[in-house]
C-alpha cells in the first residue's frame, strides 16, 4: 500500500500483520479521492479541509489527505493492534504537526463533544459486519460536526444493506471491488 498524489506520493504505508484490519485498497482510495477532485456533485478543497477520519486504521485516508495538503486530520482509532502501526506511518511523514491521534472508542458518545471545529470531510470505516455505524451518523448530526457543505465517505463491503435515516442524502454510490463507497450528507 503506498501513498498515491501529494507530497509524500509513492511513499509505503505499513500494513498490520493481523486480519483484523482492513486497510483501504490503492485503486478503492485513488477512485475516492478522483471523486472528490473532480466532481460536480460536491465541492471539497482538501487544502482547506479539516478531516475526521474514523476507524483509522493504519491512517491510509487520512496520510493521503495529509499528502495532498489537507489543513488537519484528526485519526480516531482505539484498536491496540493497528494503533502502534498508525503512529509510525504518521512520524515517517516527518515534521508534519497538522495532525492528532485520538486514542478513543468511535462509540464512545464523549468522543464527538471534545471537537471544536466542524469538519468539511469525514471518512468512515467501520467494520463490515457493524451494524451500529448508523447511531454514529445520528450522533455526528446532532452535534453539528459537519461543515454545512461537508461530506461524508461511508467505506462498506458491497453485500451489506444498509438502510439510513431518512435524513441522510446519499449524493453517490459506487462499488470497487468488494467494497461499496457511500458519499453522503445531512439534509437541512
Amino acid at each position: 500500500m503506498r501513498i498515491i498524489s501529494g507530497k509524500f506520493k509513492g511513499r509505503k504505508i505499513l500494513e498490520p500483520p493481523d486480519i483484523k484490519t482492513r486497510p483501504l485498497k490503492d485503486l478503492t482510495k485513488e477512485s475516492i479521492f478522483n471523486i472528490i477532485e473532480h466532481t460536480n456533485k460536491f465541492k471539497i478543497n482538501l487544502t482547506k479541509s479539516n478531516i475526521l477520519d474514523l476507524f483509522s486504521g493504519v491512517g491510509s485516508f487520512g496520510i493521503e489527505c495529509l499528502s495532498r495538503g489537507a489543513n488537519y486530520v484528526v485519526f480516531v482509532e482505539n484498536y491496540f493492534g493497528v494503533l502502534p502501526i498508525l503512529k509510525k506511518n504518521l512520524i515517517s511523514l516527518g515534521s508534519l504537526k497538522n495532525y492528532k491521534v485520538i486514542e478513543k472508542d468511535v462509540y464512545d458518545k464523549s468522543l464527538f463533544i471534545k471537537f471544536d471545529n466542524k469538519f468539511n470531510l469525514i471518512f468512515f470505516d467501520p467494520p463490515y459486519k457493524d451494524k451500529n455505524f448508523i447511531k454514529i451518523l445520528i450522533n455526528m448530526q446532532k452535534l453539528n460536526l459537519l461543515d454545512k457543505d461537508g461530506i461524508i465517505i461511508l467505506h462498506r463491503h458491497k453485500k451489506e444493506k444498509d438502510n439510513f435515516p431518512e435524513n441522510f442524502k446519499i449524493i453517490e454510490e459506487k462499488k470497487y471491488g468488494i467494497s461499496k463507497i457511500f458519499f453522503l450528507n445531512f439534509l437541512n
